[in-house]
Order: C-alpha cells, then sequence, then structure tokens
C-alpha cells in the first residue's frame, strides 16, 4: 500500500507542480491558449490565476518534501485535503462552464487526492 500512496503521490505533486508553474510563468492569454482544457482562465482575474498557482506549488511541495525529509510529515494529509478543496472548486468551475471532458478529469485528481489524504491519514501514516 505504501508503494501505491508513494506512486499517486508523486503523480499528483508532478501534475500540480507543472500546473502551478504554467500559472505563474506564463500570461494569462498565453496559458489560456495552451490546452483547451485551460480556456477557464478568462473567468478570472490574473491576479487569482497567480494565487492559485502558488497554491498548487505549495501542495505539491506539501505532498513530498515533508515525507522525503521526515519533517513535519502532518503535512501531506493536510496538502491532499488542500487538493482536494482546490479540486472541488476547479469541478464546481467545470460544471459552470459546462466543460464535461475537463469535469472528470478534475473528478479524477480529486479522487486521487482523496485517496492519499485518506491512506495518510488512516491506512498508513507517515
Amino acid at each position: 500500500m505504501n508503494i501505491i500512496l508513494w506512486i499517486v503521490t508523486i503523480f499528483l505533486a508532478a501534475g500540480f507542480l507543472a500546473g502551478g508553474v504554467a500559472m505563474l510563468v506564463l500570461s494569462k492569454e498565453r496559458f489560456r491558449n495552451t490546452f483547451d482544457g485551460w480556456r477557464y482562465a478568462d473567468d478570472f482575474p490574473d491576479g487569482s490565476l497567480k494565487v492559485i498557482g502558488v497554491m498548487k506549488l505549495l501542495a505539491a511541495a506539501g505532498l513530498v518534501l515533508p515525507a522525503v525529509t521526515g519533517i513535519a510529515t502532518w503535512l501531506v494529509p493536510l496538502a491532499a485535503l488542500g487538493l482536494v478543496l482546490l479540486m472541488t472548486g476547479a469541478a464546481t468551475t467545470r460544471i459552470i462552464r459546462r466543460e464535461w471532458g475537463a469535469f472528470y478529469g478534475d473528478l479524477v485528481f480529486w479522487g486521487l487526492a482523496a485517496f492519499v489524504a485518506f491512506g495518510r491519514l488512516e491506512i498508513l501514516p507517515l
């Protein structure tokens, strides 16, 4: 189970690291035109996208660094719970915009984050 939790955690961290970096370094126009699923950027001011990008980077770091260093390992399930909340907001945005394909992708990330949170809280704490 530990190996599965690590694989899912690394997958989540890599995905949110890439998304967070993209939100921080790309202009809003370039960001929204990178993938069809990123057109939701039109609904948010530039500052909000940057804040979401920082949250994604912090979550990616919070998923991996405490577990690797053995310092404040209680942050791992909290970072995963933060991603559950973030993906709840993302899924809500997709419903409002009727972007069903991206909505299902957000549900997958939601489920993976919930799995890591539950796994590191109840099944196999660090």
